[in-house]
C-alpha cells in the first residue's frame, strides 16, 4: 500500500534532470568512447586471435583457444576489477578508469570477434581454397586476398550485434568511478533526489543510440540475405 500509494501521488519533476542535462551528454560520449576504442582494438586482435586458433602451430593455438575461452567465460565485471585494482599492484603502474575500461573491453570483446571470425572463415567452401592453390596463390595470400573479403561480408551483422551488447555491457564502468553515462546518472540521482526522472532519461537515451543501431543491423542483415552473403548455420 505504501508503495502505491507513493507511486499514484508522486510528482514528476524531470526540470532539475535537464538543468544538468549537459553532464549526462559528456556521460554518452564517454560511453560511447570506451565502445568505439574497445571495437578499435578487439576486431584486429580477434582475427589475430581466430588465426592462431585455426592455423597456428600448437605452441600459439592451445594459448590463443585458452584465451578466447576465459575471456568469454568470466564476467567482465571481474575482468574489470583485476584490470583495475590488481594489475597496478603486480606491474607497478598506474592505470586510471578509462585506460582499464578500453582494456577490459577491448580484450573480452576480441574473444567473441576472434570467435566471429573463426565462423566466417570456416563458412566459405574448400573450393575457394583449392581453386586458389591451384593457380599458385600461397595460404596467406589466399587468405588475405580471397576468404577474408567473402567472410567479413557475412561477418558484418554479428559484429554490429556485438557492439550493441558491448555499449550495454560497458554500463559496468561505473563500478570503477569512470564517468560514462550511467555514472553521470546516479551522480545526478543523488544530488537532485530525483532517481526516476533521471534514470528514465537516462534509459531513454541509451534507447535511443542502441535502437538506431538494431535497425541499422536488421537493414543490412535484409540486405545481404537477399544476396546471400550472410553466414550460413
Amino acid at each position: 500500500m505504501q508503495a502505491g500509494s507513493f507511486i499514484v501521488g508522486y510528482e514528476w519533476d524531470f526540470s532539475v534532470v535537464f538543468r544538468d542535462f549537459d553532464l549526462l551528454l559528456l556521460g554518452l560520449v564517454n560511453t560511447l568512447k570506451v565502445t568505439g576504442l574497445a571495437l578499435l582494438f578487439g576486431i584486429p586482435l580477434g582475427l589475430l586471435l581466430a588465426l592462431l586458433r585455426l592455423y597456428g602451430n600448437a605452441v600459439l593455438r592451445i594459448p590463443a583457444s585458452f584465451l578466447i575461452e576465459f575471456l568469454r567465460t568470466t564476467p567482465p565485471i571481474a575482468q574489470l576489477f583485476w584490470f583495475f585494482f590488481a594489475m597496478p599492484i603486480l606491474l607497478g603502474v598506474e592505470i586510471d578508469p578509462f585506460e582499464a575500461s578500453v582494456l577490459t573491453f577491448s580484450l573480452q570483446s576480441s574473444a567473441f570477434f576472434a570467435e566471429v571470425f573463426r565462423g566466417g572463415i570456416l563458412s566459405i567452401d574448400n573450393g575457394q581454397w583449392e581453386a586458389a592453390k591451384a593457380i599458385g596463390m600461397n595460404r596467406n595470400d589466399t587468405l588475405r586476398r580471397v576468404i577474408l573479403p567473402q567472410a567479413v561480408k557475412r561477418m558484418i551483422p554479428a559484429f554490429l550485434e556485438r557492439a550493441i551488447e558491448l555499449m550495454k555491457t560497458t554500463t559496468l564502468v561505473s563500478t570503477i568511478s569512470y564517468a560514462d553515462l550511467l555514472y553521470q546518472a546516479n551522480t545526478i540521482a543523488q544530488s537532485t533526489y530525483r532517481s526516476l526522472e533521471v534514470f528514465t532519461v537516462a534509459a531513454a537515451m541509451y534507447f535511443v543510440v542502441i535502437f538506431i543501431c538494431s535497425l541499422a543491423v536488421q537493414r543490412l542483415e535484409h540486405h545481404l540475405g537477399r544476396t546471400g552473403e550472410l553466414t550460413k548455420g
